[in-house]
Parts: structure tokens; sequence; C-alpha cells
């Protein structure tokens, strides 16, 4: 599977004040987020946090979610994305964003918010899952592609594979947002250490 980087023909010339790396559950978005946050010293912040505890439960028991168990949990990342953007920063959040409508509450017409897809398919996701401790079990993988949207070349995605080892897709990530590595952009937002959103 090949990386897609090409932004959309109608892509917003805005440079991206937080980025948000979507994909279903144990295709990297964590491990992904926070080296790319790390090459671009920005703030990295895991949508997993903001959950609610009785989100956190339900996951835990192998139930998943319904929109208003999400909704609640949407809205705070959201309320995050606005924080760092109102204060000048720069972010990389990792959050599954799996359908349309949750990707509008998150971007909306924020133009400096761009979107990165990890795109894998349930095989290989699943072996991954399979190896690691994470509070959603394996058993949910696949609700989680039947709800999956893509998203469209109107949401301006970059779309890359999760084939590669994590250090080999961050590259392209940074390519597409046109930004050499190692070369962070001015005035980079560090976030205290140990605080919270």
């Amino acid at each position: 599977m090949s990386s897609e980087t090409e932004p959309a023909k109608d892509a917003s010339p805005v440079a991206p004040s937080v980025v948000i790396v979507m994909g279903v559950s144990g295709c990297g978005k964590s491990t992904i987020g926070a080296l790319l946050a790390s090459h671009l010293r920005w703030e990295f912040e895991d949508a997993d946090w903001f959950h609610p505890a009785s989100n956190v439960e339900k996951m835990h028991s192998g139930i998943p979610l319904t929109d208003k168990d999400r909704w609640p949990w949407l809205d705070a990342v959201a309320n995050w994305i606005d924080e760092t953007r109102r204060l000048g920063g720069h972010g990389v959040v990792a959050c599954s964003a799996l359908k349309r409508s949750y990707r509008d509450v998150l971007i909306g017409d924020r133009a400096d918010v761009r979107l990165i897809y990890l795109k894998g398919d349930e095989s290989l996701i699943a072996r991954r899952l399979a190896t690691r401790e994470h509070f959603m079990p394996p058993s949910l993988l696949h609700s989680q592609f039947e709800a999956l949207e893509e998203p469209g070349p109107d949401e301006n995605p970059i779309i890359v594979s999760i084939e590669p080892p994590a250090r080999e897709i961050v590259a392209p990530i940074l390519s597409a947002m046109n930004v050499v590595e190692g070369s962070p952009p001015e005035q980079p937002f560090l976030h205290p250490s140990g605080a919270g959103p």
C-alpha cells in the first residue's frame, strides 16, 4: 500500500495550527502523532485522555460507544483545539475521528486544522492490537471498521499507509505539510511539562 500525500486541488493555503491524526484503534495514531509532534516541536495530546470515565468503562467491557457517548468527548477535543489556536499555539492530536460528522465537530470551518489519515487493513491492525495493552479490546476493532468513513478529497487529508515502520511514516507527512524534518516552524508552541489541556 503506497502513501497518498497529494493535497486536494482546492487545498487551503493556510498553514496548520493543529493536525488531527485519525484512524481506527491500533493503527498507530498515538505513536505517529507523538513522533510528528516531536519533529515539529508542537504540543501532543491523545484524544483517549478526553474520554469520560463512563466511556472508558464501556470500552473496557467490550461495549461499542454510541454517538451519544461520543459527542461530549468530541466537544472536549474540539475545545482543546480551539484553545491551542486561541493561544497562537501548534498541536497534534491523535483521535479516531471515524465519521465525517465527528470530523465536522473537530475541524468544521477551521482552515488551520489539517487531517492525517493512517490507513491500514483490518487483519494487519488486528495482529498489532493482539500484541499490546489498550483499554479497547481487539474484539471492538471490527465495529470500528464498520463505522469508518474514510475522508474524502474535499477534506484535504494527508493519507499514509501504516505498513512501514513508524519513523518512515512521519517523513511523507512532513513532506505533505511542506515541513522539512528537523526544521520546525518559527515560534513553536511548547506546552509546560505535565500540564493538562
